[in-house]
């Protein structure tokens, strides 16, 4: 059940029926960090939203850092067992009235003009099914680097298909806003998937028909931490196969079909590869070796990597050591980082 909301210190919650948009703040595992995402709502530009932050049984202690913001009566507090981010982001959802839905996680952040730009154009354009932005990554990385930096999509860089954001040439951040009525429509977030729900979600509306639109612009940051959920590569991929295997299903015999049988066999190469440096990893490294020599699995092609094999075969005990590094350098925000997570949950909850 859900707890009872805590009230704000000082006044009484405003008319969420005059907010224009929701904003989903998931708060578990972030105390040390959920007021910088408050922070950053409350610095916006545009003033008439209503906010959410939900606390899923988290291990720490999230009631006294969201507690000093509930002063701003647009900003409400809710408790309830731990479920998964996807049951927190519905019964969060649930709760509120605001016709556009933004996601903000409770360790990232908005630019000050993030619902001041991607607001206008939901209400604008009936077509989209969700917008998006670019973003700054930071936290456990090197180097601060935008996720974005590439043109978006196959068209004009503003606007994406559903095949562009099938094949991900069109990246959709997870601080990104949809229509209610649409998240309605397909019957939320998929409470049973534990990795990629917010891939699920993106592939489902826009098996609605419509398009996505994009701002070039660095509206927000997702931070990157250290242990994320996504940096288990083979985790991701499963949540990916398991996404473009429901979106099948919904989209028929439509065009995109054939891409999605493609996409499926790309992650499902990529994922014999990554199970087979958990092999390696294990200490069965002659037949990890052997899998990742095979024709069924897909395998860096870098001069690098040729070298680091041809290594292995002469010292095959030097492979799990280099292999481990390889992952700890991408869990920290490396390019395959960037490449296969920036729409993929990061946090376990």
């Amino acid at each position: 059940m859900i707890d009872e909301p805590l009230p704000p210190k000082d006044r009484p919650y405003s008319d969420s029926a005059s907010a224009r948009v929701a904003v989903i703040v998931p708060a578990y595992g972030v105390a040390d960090v959920v007021g910088e995402a408050l922070s950053s709502l409350e610095a916006q530009t545009m003033e008439d939203w209503e906010c959410v932050v939900i606390d899923d049984g988290s291990p720490d202690d999230v009631t006294s850092a969201v507690e000093p913001f509930l002063s701003d009566s647009r900003i409400r507090f809710l408790k309830t067992a731990n479920r998964g981010v996807s049951s927190a982001r519905n019964t969060a959802i649930a709760s509120c009235k605001a016709p556009l839905i933004a996601l903000l996680d409770g360790d990232d952040r908005f630019e000050p003009d993030y619902l001041a730009r991607i607001v206008p154009l939901m209400e604008a354009d009936k077509d989209a099914r969700l917008a998006t932005c670019n973003a700054r990554l930071f936290g456990s990385i090197s180097q601060e680097v935008p996720i974005v930096q590439d043109k978006q999509g196959n068209e004009d860089g503003r606007t994406g298909s559903l095949a562009d954001v099938l094949d991900r040439s069109f990246n959709v951040y997870i601080g990104s806003t949809f229509r209610r009525a649409d998240y309605e429509r397909i019957g939320g977030f998929d409470e049973a998937m534990a990795q990629a729900e917010d891939l699920d979600l993106w592939f489902r509306l826009m098996a609605l028909g419509g398009h996505a639109l994009y701002v070039d612009a660095i509206l927000g940051a997702y931070r990157v931490r250290e242990g994320s959920a996504s940096g288990h590569m083979g985790k991701m991929l499963r949540g990916n196969i398991r996404a473009y295997e429901k979106v099948l299903q919904l989209i028929g015999g439509q065009p995109e079909t054939a891409l999605v049988h493609q996409l499926l066999e790309k992650n499902r190469r990529a994922l014999r590869f990554e199970d087979a440096i958990d092999m390696i990893l294990d200490g069965k490294v002659h037949d990890g070796l052997e899998k990742i020599a095979g024709n069924d699995v897909d395998h860096p092609t870098s001069l690098a990597w040729k070298l680091s094999m041809r290594i292995w075969r002469i010292f095959p005990s030097l492979a799990p050591a280099m292999l481990a590094w390889r992952r700890h350098t991408h869990r920290r925000g490396g390019q395959s980082f960037r490449s296969f997570t920036f729409s993929a949950n990061k946090k376990a909850a």
